[in-house]
């Protein structure tokens, strides 16, 4: 139950328009007061990543042994999954992030990072995939573009902290709950 009521709660974020910013930010913050709280006494897990979360990595390798062309131009792996990596690094420990304030910043600024790396993994990839797929230069930038931009709404969207999500901020620590809830146990 407690993973439903994050969910509506994640769903009511992402309906707030840009304008609303300060008001999605008050929504957050709780989270990041209790993740801020449970860092302070929880160990840190080893670092673990998956690649690019959602399923993206598992899915282009899935894409890449059933294609053989399409291995062959892109490895089996996303040409951005080093940008997730990278992401997965500042998810894990929350950047480092020791007040709610910073948490929620941090949060921002790798979110912000992912996306701006994956449009620069598209820059230094246009000339060859124009010239591979016959297309023009400017739509592979507009690819990696809308690439770029659903990543970013989707960690925005399904990374914030205590979530009880695998692929939230702060995942190195134990699961949190910021508004206290309880889920029953099961015996």
């Amino acid at each position: 139950m407690t993973t439903a009521r994050n969910l509506a709660f994640g769903f009511c974020l992402l309906a707030l328009p840009a304008s609303a910013q300060d008001f999605g930010k008050a929504l957050e913050m709780p989270a990041h007061r209790t993740l801020m709280e449970l860092r302070a006494t929880a160990d840190l897990r080893p670092f673990e990543t998956d690649g690019c979360s959602g399923g993206l990595s598992s899915s282009w390798e899935l894409v890449a042994e059933t294609f053989p062309d399409f291995e062959e131009s892109f490895d089996g792996a996303p040409p951005w999954e080093a940008c997730c990596v990278t992401h997965d690094r500042a998810y894990h420990d929350a950047s480092g992030a020791v007040e709610a304030d910073q948490s929620f910043e941090s949060r921002l600024v790798a979110d912000q990072a992912l996306r701006a790396c994956v449009i620069a993994t598209g820059a230094g990839q246009e000339q060859a995939l124009s010239e591979q797929y016959d297309v023009s230069q400017d739509s592979v930038r507009q690819a990696y573009a809308n690439i770029a931009g659903a990543m970013y709404l989707a960690v925005r969207f399904g990374g914030g902290p205590c979530s009880g999500l695998p692929w939230r901020w702060g995942y190195g620590y134990p699961a949190c709950d910021p508004f206290g809830w309880t889920t029953p146990t099961r015996d």
